[in-house]
């Protein structure tokens, strides 16, 4: 089963994707910062990460940044509410950079695609 780590500081959306991944058969760890979410990828070893870019702590390009400086190869989906980050040179790293939306369906699809590459 493949895992995924989720960095997301709101509670709610946090766990609205916990169970939408779970839903599509994956193993699913969290985290409410990018602190946290560092120490998880370390320790947990996920299969993909998906980073919100706006959160205490770290943010997501401080953590996409140190998460490239040891693992160069791991999917990583920017998932932000914020678009005007995709001229910033750092995102450029991640994988993937999608807008939040209620609509979950790319988001799921993005994940799968990755995973399957």
């Amino acid at each position: 089963m493949k895992k995924i780590l989720v960095v997301e500081d709101e509670k709610t959306i946090r766990n609205l994707y916990k169970e939408e991944l779970i839903d599509e058969g994956y193993e699913v760890i969290t985290a409410e910062d990018g602190l946290a979410g560092y120490e998880l990828f370390k320790k947990e070893n996920p299969d993909l990460i998906t980073i919100d870019l706006k959160m205490p702590n770290m943010n997501g390009i401080e953590l996409l940044d140190k998460i490239r400086k040891e693992d160069k190869d791991i999917p990583i989906i920017i998932y932000s509410a914020y678009n005007e980050f995709t001229q910033n040179f750092s995102v450029w790293a991640a994988n993937e950079y999608l807008v939040k939306s209620s609509d979950l369906t790319e988001f799921k699809t993005k994940v799968k695609e990755l995973l399957l590459s």
